[in-house]
């Protein structure tokens, strides 16, 4: 059946997210170069963050608590200063980082507007990810724009149920084989895979090779050429 409606991922997709991300790490190990060598600290870190994804969920905010928490433990619980105040500094730059789209990525979208309905659905901070969508200037082409907590099967179902959507109609892509293609997939949508240069471990796994609705495209510039000859 031919595709109605497009879904994006927002983070790594249509925008600079992990680039940043890992900017701030390298900041946080040379603060902390005096208390851990650097395999330790990121080890440490990595432990922290899937530890705290529960409370404080996906985004720059838990993850700069993270960074925190982290460098409190290496320094036995006393970490000096000014090194929380340039990890909080580094959350706050974070937060304010110019958002620009991909290459590709405006060509894309006006692309897909013209002929499908289109939903964002990313994870994140609300605020955050609002911001981020307003400067990139690309909101207006959304129908709908959904900023979840996780996304996974039951995620995905309650938004295609939500917005009326066949989920054999629908595509969803992203550069996250674990949050963007096997969660749509498995609830009955395309999942199509759009790789981004470096991707958070987190966000890893295996791709479901040989599904008939798993798709991995180079570029995003491929997306629109595709959906069309899906029949």
């Amino acid at each position: 059946m031919p595709i109605t409606t497009v879904c994006l991922d927002a983070d790594d997709t249509l925008w600079h997210n992990e680039t940043i991300f890992r900017l701030s790490q390298k900041r946080f190990v040379d603060l902390l170069s005096d208390h851990a060598e650097e395999p330790v600290m990121m080890d440490r870190l990595a432990q922290i963050e899937r530890r705290n994804l529960r409370l404080y969920g996906y985004g720059v905010k838990g993850f700069t608590l993270s960074m925190i928490e982290t460098a409190m433990e290496l320094c036995d619980g006393e970490a000096p200063a000014h090194i929380v105040r340039e990890i909080l500094a580094a959350g706050r730059e974070m937060l304010n980082h110019p958002v620009e789209p991909l290459p590709g990525v405006d060509e894309a979208i006006n692309e897909l507007a013209a002929r499908y309905r289109l939903i964002l659905i990313t994870k994140g901070d609300l605020i955050d990810q609002e911001r981020k969508l307003a400067a990139s200037g690309l909101g207006e082409h959304f129908s709908a724009v959904e900023i979840v907590s996780e996304k996974d099967r039951s995620t995905y179902a309650r938004i295609f149920q939500r917005h009326g959507l066949r989920p054999e109609q629908t595509a969803m892509a992203g550069n996250s084989m674990k949050s963007d293609v096997i969660p749509p997939i498995e609830a009955g949508a395309w999942g199509i895979h759009i790789p981004y240069h470096i991707t958070w471990a987190h966000e890893l796994a295996d791709a479901p090779e040989g599904h008939a609705r798993y798709v991995t495209l180079s570029h995003i510039s491929e997306l629109p050429d595709w959906v069309q000859h899906i029949v």
